[in-house]
């Protein structure tokens, strides 16, 4: 890489955190029990709005992998999401209505939080219809992954998102709170996905899968990327740039093999397309908070929203980590 574009690349990540410190003034604490996280916690963090419907799940899953504590920010929410996550003795709570959009759609609060709580540790970064499926997940916790990854001087590890459905319309995919997402919406695409690489920030750009064939089929290249880096060893200094798309320093985005060979990676199984959808995409539209004048939740608008079915008979049924690492959306690398 040129020096000018190393130049620009330290000069961005000194602007991104000194935007985060700024940022993270917006933010009012709630619930702070971080003084609980002890030295070789993993901790997630992630921001939301209006989700109690999908939390009792969310945390079920995410405490019995082994994450230990839980940074959230709460954006404004109006449904009981704030008051129930007050109730969680594990939880960390931000509270803010400033403009989610203003702050680099709520990475900037991430930012300021993981500077402040999480230097040393290793941290998960998802939204809530996000659930990280790695290799071996069902039998090692994420501290065994976490220790490898130690163990093997790696401090990224990368995903594919995988968009699942239900096979019928979105709106009868039914959801009570505490059911597993996964059992609901339990289909997704084993192939139309493109990769290539990301040259200023050296990440792998993927798009593709469900998403884009049901609803930028006609402007494939406005689909949503479906790269994401959410497990980091964060250190001071790091930020991230765009989502977990992509962060700084650039060396963090290089998750996967370059020359051959195989790199461990997992998934995250993307759960958005439930009955709550449409309701959802309404809330969202009004709001005009998302990336590119919410471009995506214009797409899904006109497709119908929660009428639309994103089946067809190449649809193939959530399984586990395994089925996805034979279909070749993640891979257990050289970790036995």
């Amino acid at each position: 890489m040129k020096f000018w574009d190393q130049y620009r690349l330290r000069l961005e990540r000194k602007r991104r955190r000194a935007r985060s410190l700024r940022k993270r003034r917006e933010l009012t604490p709630a619930a702070l029990n971080v003084s609980k996280i002890q030295k070789n916690d993993v901790i997630l963090f992630s921001t939301l709005r209006n989700e109690k419907i999908r939390l009792p799940f969310f945390f079920e899953y995410y405490r019995k992998m082994g994450v230990n504590h839980f940074c959230l920010v709460d954006n404004g929410s109006d449904d009981g999401t704030l008051e129930y996550l007050i109730s969680q003795p594990d939880v960390s709570v931000w509270h803010t209505t400033r403009s989610y959009k203003r702050a680099g759609f709520g990475m900037d609060w991430l930012n300021g939080l993981l500077g402040a709580y999480a230097v040393g540790h290793w941290c998960l970064i998802v939204d809530v219809d996000e659930f990280f499926v790695y290799p071996h997940c069902d039998t090692r916790p994420i501290q065994a992954l976490t220790h490898w990854l130690d163990q093997s001087s790696t401090r990224s590890f990368g995903t594919q998102l995988v968009d699942t459905y239900p096979k019928g319309k979105i709106s009868e995919a039914h959801y009570r709170p505490g059911d597993n997402p996964m059992t609901v919406s339990d289909h997704f695409d084993a192939g139309n996905y493109y990769y290539e690489r990301n040259r200023k920030y050296g990440n792998l750009w993927i798009q593709g899968g469900a998403r884009q064939r049901g609803f930028f089929a006609g402007r494939p290249a406005f689909a949503p990327a479906l790269n994401k880096i959410p497990l980091v060893k964060w250190k001071r200094g790091n930020v991230f740039v765009s989502s977990t798309h992509n962060l700084l320093p650039r060396s963090l985005n290089l998750v996967y093999a370059h020359n051959g060979g195989q790199r461990a990676s997992g998934c995250l199984v993307h759960t958005k397309f439930l009955e709550m959808f449409s309701t959802k995409t309404k809330e969202e539209l009004a709001r005009k908070q998302h990336y590119a004048a919410s471009r995506e939740y214009n797409s899904y608008s006109k497709h119908r929203g929660g009428k639309h079915d994103l089946w067809n008979g190449q649809s193939v049924k959530y399984k586990d980590w395994r089925q996805l690492e034979t279909l070749g959306l993640m891979s257990s690398g050289d970790w036995a």
